[in-house]
């Protein structure tokens, strides 16, 4: 698949480059409308779904106004979850204080929100998106374009790490964008100030995907550097385990700020040795350090963190407890990074992400959390890539 060429705002041929993306959007306005769906109904689905809803009705002469959204059917107070949403537009499973837009119906068969649908909007646990695609495949356009709303990733069998967004495109046969970044659902919903990245890697989309998803009180900025994107949502999970042993352990918040810094420099490492060429300035978008600090206060691995240095209990035991339905992607994460960064020879390089991972198997007391901190070198290590502005 052929990455669209950078967009360097500070270079010299900016102008020229935002006229072609400019020129591409208004092909998309007087060609047929685009139709989107949104495959996932949990409170971040059905947060971004109003949004969503609200723009396509405003864009009428680009956008096809309905929006199909899958739903998992449920029975909830007798009736059927999708007859519930269609009827009162409230989602009282995930999102009962909220209306949706009349212009989202809600469907139990995924192939029939999907097959007819320009943009594919996943918004799923990423334990279900193998089985997702594998219904889709062949059952939606081959020109579609679907766009990553998880955050999380698989293992491949070969130990490394791999972005949802590739599965996606390797299992659908389609291109995928990502969005993430510092997005509570209820605090969005709620149209609180709130700021996301659209990680795009199809160029004529550019556009279209900032206006389907922002809002007032929504930033949405969008870069080419979908890899950054993505993986910053992963890692972001191994400091929020940390900062959550910070606050089980009561320590002061010097002690939590030292654990965000220093666990964004090692973000900043990782993605330099392991996703060479992405763009430093993406760190500093909303799928970074914004979406670090906010994981660092309210996260589930923060929480879950902070359970078992209270409580004391394993982590297989609480996380049935705390995140049910979810994958503990704390310590998973860091096992993986682990993994990678032995066969690198790069552990010592790495003395957070690697005193995460020996905690959580138990291979070192919670009092090492704070040693790591201390006793890390100075010397900032970095390969021969070199970060793009």
């Amino acid at each position: 698949m052929n990455e669209p060429k950078p967009m360097n705002p500070h270079g010299s041929g900016w102008a020229n480059e935002l006229a072609a993306v400019d020129e591409a959007y208004l092909h998309y306005k007087m060609a047929d409308k685009i139709s989107t769906c949104i495959i996932g109904s949990g409170n971040w689905a059905t947060t971004i779904a109003r949004n969503v809803g609200r723009n396509v009705a405003a864009m009428a002469n680009t956008m096809e106004p309905k929006v199909y959204m899958y739903v998992y059917e449920e029975i909830v107070e007798g009736r059927k979850l999708t007859e519930i949403i269609n009827t009162t537009h409230i989602n009282v499973k995930y999102m009962p204080d909220f209306v949706l837009p009349e212009n989202i119906v809600a469907v139990d068969d995924i192939v029939t929100a999907a097959r007819d649908s320009d943009i594919l909007i996943f918004a799923i646990p990423p334990t279900f998106v193998s089985s997702c695609c594998k219904t889709l495949l062949g059952k939606v356009k081959p020109t579609a374009h679907a766009v990553s709303l998880i955050k999380g990733f698989e293992r491949g069998d070969d130990g490394q790490i791999i972005l949802i967004s590739q599965i996606i495109m390797r299992q659908l046969k389609v291109s995928c964008s990502v969005m993430v970044g510092c997005n509570l659902a209820h605090e969005l919903a709620n149209d609180n100030f709130a700021e996301g990245t659209v990680g795009c890697r199809d160029q004529k989309y550019y556009r279209v995907l900032r206006d389907i998803f922002k809002s007032e009180t929504f930033r949405v900025v969008v870069t080419e550097d979908a890899d950054c994107v993505e993986i910053c949502s992963t890692l972001r999970n191994i400091i929020a385990f940390a900062a959550g042993c910070s606050d089980g352990m009561e320590l002061n918040e010097n002690t939590k700020a030292g654990i965000i810094r220093r666990g964004f420099l090692e973000m900043l490492q990782f993605v330099d040795v392991f996703y060479p060429g992405c763009r430093m300035g993406t760190f500093f978008e909303a799928c970074g350090i914004s979406d670090l600090v906010t994981s660092c206060y309210a996260n589930r691995n923060r929480k879950l963190a902070e359970a078992f240095v209270k409580t004391g209990k394993p982590l297989c035991e609480l996380e049935h407890i705390l995140i049910s339905g979810h994958e503990p992607l704390g310590p998973v994460t860091a096992e993986l990074v682990h993994i990678l960064l032995k066969k690198k020879g790069l552990v010592d390089k790495f003395p957070l992400f690697t005193t995460v991972y020996k905690i959580c198997m138990g291979d070192l007391p919670l009092t090492r959390l704070v040693e790591a901190l201390c006793q890390a070198s100075e010397d900032i290590f970095h390969p021969q890539h070199t970060f793009q502005l």
